[in-house]
């Protein structure tokens, strides 16, 4: 389970015991606690620092909170970060109105409740953090939509090539062959040769189209499951390359699966050995696919150049979008996606859990008072 972002809170305060107290009352809290003696300094720290909650008193010298709070809000930076007033003086009606015009999210009064106090600027810490956590993973989704854009033009123009340089001239060559027998004269045997000339490229073609076809969502993953749809792939992978692949498969009776996790499974797997083939320079590598309790585990693995650091801790703005479609796809069903380098070759490790049947569902065991 990722860590909590660690969050700041800004406490504004002339009077050194009260900040003392309000450090001794969020304490627990486990956030950065920062403590400013007057407007001019809390002006200063929020310009170098991002601050989750400012916590400040009314009543100070120089600046008081009101003002401050009128020059925060003026500043772009700052129109959402929450301004929380703590008073003992001004406590009218009024006073708390002229609070909330000027930006505040709260108004506590003196004596202040520690647990009120810490209940308060935990929602709004927590309110910060799922703030961050949106506008990362916006970032992240406007930079795999780009790269999806690229990938998915790049993949039309390979597809546009494969069928331009291999079909369409197999396919052109048989047009001219059938043209050149029904314009000439030829003797049987002549007829006969050219007749299997023709047949011969056209089931070229057709294993071409099977092919392409195949990669793009190969039948044998709806027709009779993962298992056999992997077998297929890695045979035909070993044989158009030079790599090196074993399966496999536990238990061997490997059972059918939901068929969104099974294709999710198998194009993870396809693009991790895509990767391999790339990149890894490897001789050998290794796909297992394992049935636990309530999870499915599959690994790939290679001996080949390993990966930078940097893509095996998933940095976002570092992962390409093979790797991070895959974490994607896996995120999508509740699984987790791994990488580590072995030194030599690198594995990628995914689990993905087993939803529970409506069976399962209907018979789970309820506690009893």
């Amino acid at each position: 389970m990722a860590a909590k972002e660690n969050v700041s809170i800004l406490m504004v305060d002339d009077q050194p015991a009260k900040l003392l107290s309000y450090e001794a009352i969020l304490a627990e809290l486990g956030v950065t606690l920062v403590k400013a003696s007057s407007g001019n300094e809390a002006l200063e720290l929020l310009l170098k620092n991002d601050f989750a909650v400012v916590l400040m008193d009314v009543s100070m010298p120089e600046i008081d909170g009101f003002e401050l709070a009128d020059i925060i809000r003026q500043h772009p930076r700052f129109q959402k970060t929450a301004i929380i007033f703590i008073s003992a003086v001004h406590l009218t009606d009024l006073d708390r109105l002229k609070g909330y015009q000027r930006g505040a999210v709260d108004y506590i009064s003196v004596p202040v409740v520690p647990e009120l106090l810490r209940a308060k600027v935990s929602v709004f810490a927590e309110l910060h953090r799922k703030s961050h956590q949106l506008e990362t993973l916006n970032r992240e989704l406007r930079r795999l939509s780009v790269s999806l854009i690229a990938t998915q033009d790049e993949e039309r123009r390979r597809i546009a090539r494969e069928l331009h340089d291999g079909l369409g001239q197999d396919l052109t060559f048989a047009k001219i062959m059938l043209q050149g027998f029904f314009r000439e004269e030829h003797s049987a045997e002549s007829k006969g040769q050219e007749i299997a000339d023709v047949i011969k490229l056209l089931d070229g073609a057709l294993q071409q189209i099977r092919s392409v076809s195949y990669l793009l969502h190969p039948p044998l993953l709806d027709e009779i499951g993962l298992r056999s749809a992997l077998g297929w792939y890695l045979d035909g992978l070993s044989k158009r390359g030079d790599i090196e692949i074993t399966m496999g498969i536990e238990p061997p009776d490997f059972p059918r699966l939901a068929p969104e996790l099974e294709t999710t499974l198998f194009r993870v797997i396809q693009e991790a050995l895509t990767n391999v083939f790339r990149h890894s320079r490897a001789s050998k590598a290794f796909v297992t696919l394992e049935k636990r309790e309530r999870a499915i585990a599959a690994t790939v693995g290679d001996d080949g150049l390993g990966i930078p650091d940097e893509i095996a801790e998933l940095r976002p703005d570092c992962v390409g979008l093979g790797i991070g479609g895959m974490r994607e796809r896996i995120k999508e069903l509740g699984g987790e996606l791994l990488l580590r380098n072995t030194h030599p070759g690198t594995i990628v490790e995914v689990v993905i859990p087993i939803p529970p049947t409506p069976t399962e569902l209907q018979f789970v065991p309820t506690a009893h008072p």
